[in-house]
């Protein structure tokens, strides 16, 4: 499965005002696991930044002067993104700009939602934590991921952050861990992350197999979620 991370960063935060996006930062994840490739382009605006924007990602209209405008560079990132799952933290926000530039560029162009599958990071992390902080910060220490260069909200930085966060809040454990350095770094005197072989001669653990009943019922749950799902499910594939 291809998924990228996506972030955006704007001249201010209502589409509906005309606002614009000035930065894009996308970074590419193959079967859950980060590829290093990445799309990052700023984008002149062609329309002033808000000054609370401007305090959020430090992006000032004299150094986007130069850059190009997003009609320039629409045909290289629609190519990055066609057909992946899109993973983006408050999704609308960002799908309702980037859908913005695209009618501005082509009126007849499709939306985000028509190219690609669109996963609202924000969205699953309420879900997972009801009644918590789930901002990106938030979300970086309830899983640990180092944030301590984001003083300024930057598309790319925010993406690869987030990436971070996606892979941990909906899979935990992100690699094996069995690398020499792995091994190395887990071990401790005290014994903890050592490697412990257990015994052939341990005894056999007892396997309990499902009675009639039990195989029933999950037939039946199989089927239920069968229906509801266009690909099917796994566990009769």
């Amino acid at each position: 499965m291809r998924q990228i991370v996506l972030d955006t960063e704007t001249t201010g935060l209502e589409v509906t005002q005309g606002h614009r996006i000035i930065e894009i930062g996308c970074v590419e994840i193959l079967d859950r696991k980060l590829t290093g490739n990445h799309y990052h382009q700023y984008v002149k605006p062609e329309r002033a930044i808000d000054q609370g924007a401007l305090e959020v990602h430090g992006i000032s209209e004299e150094f986007l002067a130069d850059k190009p405008v997003f009609a320039r560079v629409a045909d290289d990132f629609l190519e990055f993104i066609r057909g992946a799952e899109l993973v983006i933290h408050n999704a609308p926000f960002d799908i309702g700009f980037i859908d913005a530039e695209l009618k501005l560029w082509n009126p007849a162009h499709q939306s985000v939602l028509e190219i690609c599958q669109v996963t609202d990071s924000l969205q699953l992390a309420r879900n997972k934590h009801p009644g918590q902080r789930n901002s990106l910060d938030a979300l970086c220490q309830r899983y640990e991921v180092d944030n301590s260069n984001r003083t300024l909200h930057g598309a790319l930085l925010d993406a690869e952050i987030l990436a971070d966060v996606y892979l941990l809040m909906t899979g935990g454990q992100t690699s094996l861990g069995l690398s020499p350095e792995t091994e190395t770094s887990n071990t401790s005197s005290s014994g903890l992350g050592q490697i412990r072989r257990l015994s052939s001669e341990r005894k056999r653990l007892k396997v309990v197999p499902p009675t009639t009943d039990e195989l029933e019922r999950h037939e039946d749950r199989l089927s239920a979620l069968e229906g509801g799902a266009e690909a099917g499910v796994v566990w009769r594939r």
